[in-house]
């Protein structure tokens, strides 16, 4: 396994352009980015992680679609400021649903988006727990469960859970499942477990 400490990378303002090829075929994919976090996890794990320069975070390549990006070779350019992944990926690595995001010529219009991203809220929920976690905030009644301890979090997501179930009623069905998601958020970052390390299990155990 290639190290951290093997290679020099130049991360200008933190980050590197990533050319995305597909492994079999050689077609162009997708324009990315990657700050040294995200180029460690892919190492990691094998697939690919980016960084969203939108929502200033590091995202795994099909956390919400499913599209995942298995990576099989990483390049650094000549200048050490640029990265060319390969991968297999598992799906359309656009979110438009086309096989590249370079699918149309210059000129040509663009198409709607086929992949419904509205799970993307439990993932910046997840992050401002953690940042509440990092960077307390007076009157946050997120900081005020997390000073609470793990103990008194357990028991709201209990109370969430059995409220959750006593629901009536789609709208309050709709209502007591975004409290019971919110309090699991919380208490899954209180015992440093992530959404994506619960997405690995929900795969593993798809196969």
């Amino acid at each position: 396994m290639v190290l951290m400490s093997d290679y020099n990378i130049n991360f200008n303002d933190g980050i590197v352009p990533v050319v995305v090829q597909d492994f079999d075929t050689g077609d162009v994919l997708t324009l990315a980015y990657m700050d040294r976090n995200a180029l460690e996890m892919t190492m990691k794990t094998g697939y690919a992680f980016y960084y969203s320069r939108s929502m200033k975070r590091i995202h795994m390549k099909g956390e919400v679609s499913g599209n995942t990006q298995k990576v099989m070779e990483i390049y650094q350019d000549c200048n050490d400021n640029s990265l060319l992944i390969k991968v297999k990926k598992d799906g359309p690595a656009c979110h438009t649903g086309n096989n590249s995001c370079f699918y149309r010529k210059l000129g040509e219009p663009k198409v709607d988006g086929n992949i419904d991203y509205s799970l993307e809220i439990l993932l910046r929920l997840e992050d401002l727990v953690r940042k509440r976690m990092k960077d307390p905030v007076n009157g946050s009644y997120t900081n005020y469960l997390i000073d609470s301890g793990d103990e008194n979090i357990r028991k709201k997501v209990g109370e969430e859970a059995i409220e959750t179930i006593l629901a009536s009623g789609r709208d309050r069905i709709v209502y007591e499942t975004a409290d019971l998601l919110y309090h699991l958020i919380v208490f899954l970052a209180f015992n440093n477990v992530s959404l994506f390390d619960v997405m690995n299990e929900l795969n593993r155990r798809s196969k």
